[in-house]
């Protein structure tokens, strides 16, 4: 099916639900879908839940914030608890599970006291591809997934959200702090904030697609992969090394491979 003829179907999915209630993180996929809702629906049937949260980039949730204030739709600002979930902490496979679970209990519950029924979040066509244990809160509770069951990838939904204007369309893609750490590790606040610190380090020296994956003291850098050739550079290669060091690693890689999503899902 062609880009322009999965965006028609996602309009007509829209349509059929009346008034939503989306998951909004600020990030491309999720803005996309909602500035869809909004032109689809209207702003007074369109609304948005965003959680705030020490696993998240501040940066998403303040474009978030902005992005619905421009759109004029009703905002929910949530907190969100991970951090005080022991199941959370222990990181197994399920630790996505855990966490969207809780999120979506929360939008549920606002937006049953709104009286909407139909809850979208933003997964889109190459999650489905990947390990994703969300996947199964979004099943139990119910939400929608309108760019997955559309068919958008993620490099169409850039290109559309070009075709909008949208702010987002370039933004480099983000996920939550918790999966710099691999599965099995415990979480903890001190872990968060050193790959935190570590990724701001490389966002100040102009890489734009960034993680930082926490192995115990070990820090291993992924870059976009046509980035990676720059971050060998001697002046880069020294600067970085220093700075990660002092967020807290005692040693510091980089993966040679580049950035790609699901890294820490292989095997």
């Amino acid at each position: 099916m062609k880009m322009d003829e999965k965006f028609e179907n996602l309009r007509r999915r829209i349509v059929e639900m009346g008034r939503v209630m989306v998951v909004f993180s600020g990030g491309v996929d999720s803005t996309f879908l909602l500035k869809t809702c909004v032109e689809v629906l209207g702003k007074e049937n369109v609304m948005a839940v965003t959680a705030i949260s020490l696993i998240r980039s501040h940066s998403d949730a303040s474009m978030a914030i902005r992005m619905a204030e421009a759109m004029g739709i009703k905002h929910f600002i949530v907190s969100s608890d991970e951090m005080e979930n022991e199941e959370f902490l222990k990181n197994g496979r399920d630790r996505c599970y855990v966490c969207k679970n809780m999120l979506f209990s929360t939008v549920r519950k606002i937006a049953e006291r709104e009286g909407i029924e139909h809850i979208l979040e933003a997964s889109n066509a190459d999650d489905a591809r990947d390990f994703r244990p969300g996947m199964r809160a979004v099943e139990e509770h119910g939400i929608h997934s309108p760019l997955l069951e559309a068919g958008l990838t993620k490099e169409e939904i850039r290109e559309i959200s070009r075709e909008m204007g949208l702010p987002t369309a370039e933004k480099a893609s983000e996920a939550c702090y918790a999966t710099r750490i691999p599965y099995g590790e415990r979480i903890t606040l001190e872990k968060i904030e050193r790959v935190r610190k570590a990724e701001g380090v490389l966002k100040e020296k102009g890489f734009r697609v960034v993680r930082v994956r926490c192995y115990g003291s070990m820090a291993v850098i992924e870059v976009g992969r046509e980035e990676v050739a720059r971050m060998m550079e001697e002046d880069i290669r020294k600067e970085v090394v220093e700075e990660i060091k002092k967020a807290g690693f005692s040693r510091v890689c980089l993966d040679m491979e580049g950035y790609r999503s699901g890294s820490m899902n292989v095997g």
